[in-house]
């Protein structure tokens, strides 16, 4: 496969349940010849065939496990093992503690453990790590909402994204975030929630976050049902000065 730039394709962004034409969170990130599923929320698993099959995966790389953003790992599983797919070797898939659990009870039906390490070599994420993908480099930290979850900065020829999760705003994805090329940040919330537990941004968090890490670009994903994009982005764009644009389902962005 020819090199390419670091370039993100949303699969989906909708939440907390797919829309008509538009998946949950889901976005494949391809570079330097490498290509990493970012986050399988419900829907995105068809959306990633028109681009790439399972087995010419490099890896999967999961924020937390709410089903919006890992619910398609269970049929990722069925089609790595049981259909026309045949694997060399297990697909990489990294994500939060527990996840190997969480997947082989979910599909365990008997009294036999499913065999999800046949499908997936799982490693589990912890804050700061880091690994290589080809000639990309992915680092993760932990980020804020109320459950273990985290964020992804990916660098690779000439580029470099990060992505949010699901996130309250917190010094650690600010950190992550310094000087990115994109950040893909979600804009769930209308506002705080009265409570004062957040653990989402709102789309004026977004432009904090992105204004504070000193991104070149700003897309807002994950909006929520009480928002229209158009919305989001212009709630975003009071915050931070750069580019600001929404994730729409199927469009592709360079990177860099």
């Amino acid at each position: 496969m020819a090199r390419e730039n670091l370039s993100l394709t949303v699969l989906g962004s909708a939440t907390p349940y797919p829309s008509v034409g538009n998946p949950c969170s889901g976005y494949l990130v391809s570079g330097a010849g490498a290509r990493v599923w970012v986050d399988a929320g419900t829907g995105t698993l068809a959306e990633l065939q028109r681009h790439v099959r399972l087995d010419e995966l490099d890896a999967i790389w999961i924020s937390h496990l709410h089903a919006d953003h890992s619910a398609d790992l269970l049929t990722a599983y069925y089609g790595a093992l049981y259909a026309d797919i045949r694997l060399a070797a297990p697909i990489p898939l990294y994500g939060p503690p527990g996840i190997a659990d969480r997947l082989a009870h979910f599909l365990t039906n008997t009294s036999v453990r499913s065999p999800v390490e046949s499908a997936f070599a799982i490693e589990e994420l912890q804050d700061g790590h880091s690994t290589r993908i080809g000639a990309l480099t992915l680092t993760s930290r932990a980020v804020s909402h109320g459950m273990p979850a985290f964020a992804l900065r990916v660098e690779g020829e000439g580029g470099s994204l990060v992505y949010s999760g699901d996130t309250a705003p917190c010094p650690a994805l600010t950190s992550l975030a310094e000087g990115c090329d994109v950040l893909l940040c979600e804009a769930d919330s209308a506002e705080i929630p009265a409570t004062g537990e957040q653990v989402h941004h709102t789309p004026e968090n977004a432009g904090d976050t992105a204004r504070a890490a000193q991104a070149s670009r700003l897309i807002v994903t994950h909006v929520g049902r009480s928002l229209t994009p158009r919305q989001a982005v212009a709630a975003a764009s009071t915050r931070f000065d750069g580019p600001t644009v929404y994730a729409a389902p199927g469009e592709t962005f360079r990177v860099g």
